[in-house]
């Protein structure tokens, strides 16, 4: 093979080490998109409780502990 064989030869094996490495990499991508989600609405859900359920939760401050 020629020189310029063997550098063809070498850019496709890179390419394809690079299409796998981004195709994995939009798998990572995906799932954390996915988690971000799902904690983006429990904090929209925890936000909403603190402040419906705000008068009704004591706070650990204001509870005498058991011994006393």
């Amino acid at each position: 093979m020629s020189d310029l064989d063997n550098r063809v030869s070498d850019l496709e094996v890179k390419l394809s080490y690079q299409d796998e490495l981004l195709n994995e990499l939009n798998i990572i991508v995906a799932d954390q998109q996915s988690k971000i989600g799902k904690m983006t609405q429990m904090l929209k859900n925890m936000s909403e409780q603190s402040t419906k359920g705000g008068s009704h939760n004591s706070s650990l401050e204001d509870e005498r502990p058991p011994h006393y």
